[in-house]
């Protein structure tokens, strides 16, 4: 749509990123003629066209839904566009709230609907079997919404990955099931059943020396409710509080962001439960410097660690090594 350089743009941007499947290419309406990598400055260099019209000609598989509109919603001008997508028989990747597959029953053979904000069927409430297992579960938390809880998550685990750490990442959003294959949406998830889906996906990974679970939204953040379920669902043995350089309240709020070393003492202390589950370690900050140059983005970094006492990196702009180095010495 119209969202290819704003934030309502990121499952694009986390698709772009991070899919390991090859980009044929994306469809903005106000920047069509260029290069995606001209427009964003990472990712793959594929053309941005006007409509589906011109991406069907020139070629792919699947129309990736790439906008995150408030309320989770497909804008009514749009259905147009997935009808001739499905028409010229592209399957279709849905990380809306609004189901898609309904409106499509009869598919071409190979076609196919994923719309990947659904409950998973069979779910109970959560019984704190996690806090049984004896690997590392690392959890991202974070100060606001949207702010590299994800994208601090997969760096992690790619940095693991590279030094042959048997390790798994746990999606817990869209864009994180959509680029890893796998995970729950925990958004779309019933209240009750919250914890018992994340125990089960974190039991369900057991074999994993570490896991690193996709955190969401914030405990400062009056609209979110995914703090408690992961915790509880997930019981971390380690923490990494992720921060956007520079912001001061919740954005859309006024409500103050309190120095992160309180912050980071709240999570540690709502995790145990006054000592009834197990205490997580804070192991450090993942910046996300994106409004900052590097000279910038660096004495941010020195600041943050001088007032917490641990390491802090932007695991996307520099590196998640300073984490990895703590959660694995």
């Amino acid at each position: 749509d119209d969202q290819m350089t704003r934030r309502n743009g990121k499952m694009g941007h986390g698709v772009l990123r991070f899919t390991s499947n090859p980009i044929a290419a994306c469809i903005d309406r106000q920047h069509h003629g260029r290069r995606s990598n001209e427009v964003l400055g990472f990712g793959p260099n594929c053309p941005v066209v006007e409509n589906v019209e011109k991406a069907l000609a020139i070629g792919g598989d699947v129309l990736v839904l790439g906008m995150a509109p408030s309320g989770g919603r497909l804008p009514s001008h749009l259905f147009e566009e997935v009808d001739r997508a499905v028409e010229g028989g592209l399957s279709i990747a849905n990380g809306l709230h609004q189901p898609l597959a309904s409106r499509y029953p009869k598919l071409q053979p190979g076609q196919w609907i994923w719309d990947l904000r659904v409950e998973p069927e069979g779910l109970g409430i959560g019984t704190a079997q996690a806090a049984l297992l004896g690997n590392r579960r690392l959890l991202t938390l974070g100060t606001d919404m949207a702010i590299g809880k994800m994208t601090a998550g997969i760096e992690i685990w790619r940095e693991a990955e590279r030094r042959g750490v048997r390790s798994a990442f746990l999606a817990t959003g869209q864009i994180g099931i959509f680029v890893s294959g796998m995970g729950i949406a925990l958004d779309a998830i019933r209240v009750d059943y919250a914890c018992g889906a994340v125990e089960r996906m974190v039991l369900d990974a057991a074999d994993a020396d570490l896991q690193i679970i996709e955190g969401q939204g914030s405990i400062l953040h009056p609209g979110s409710t995914s703090t408690l379920p992961l915790l509880r669902g997930s019981c971390p043995t380690h923490l990494v509080l992720c921060h956007r350089a520079g912001i001061k309240t919740v954005e859309g709020h006024d409500i103050p962001i309190p120095p992160l070393v309180e912050l980071i003492s709240l999570y540690e202390d709502l995790a145990s439960a006054s000592g009834s589950f197990l205490r997580p370690k804070t192991i450090g900050v993942a910046l996300n410097t994106v409004d900052l140059d590097e000279d910038d983005a660096q004495r941010a970094l020195d600041t943050i660690m001088e007032e917490t006492g641990l390491p802090a990196t932007d695991p996307l702009r520099f590196s998640a090594a300073p984490l990895v180095d703590v959660l694995l010495p």
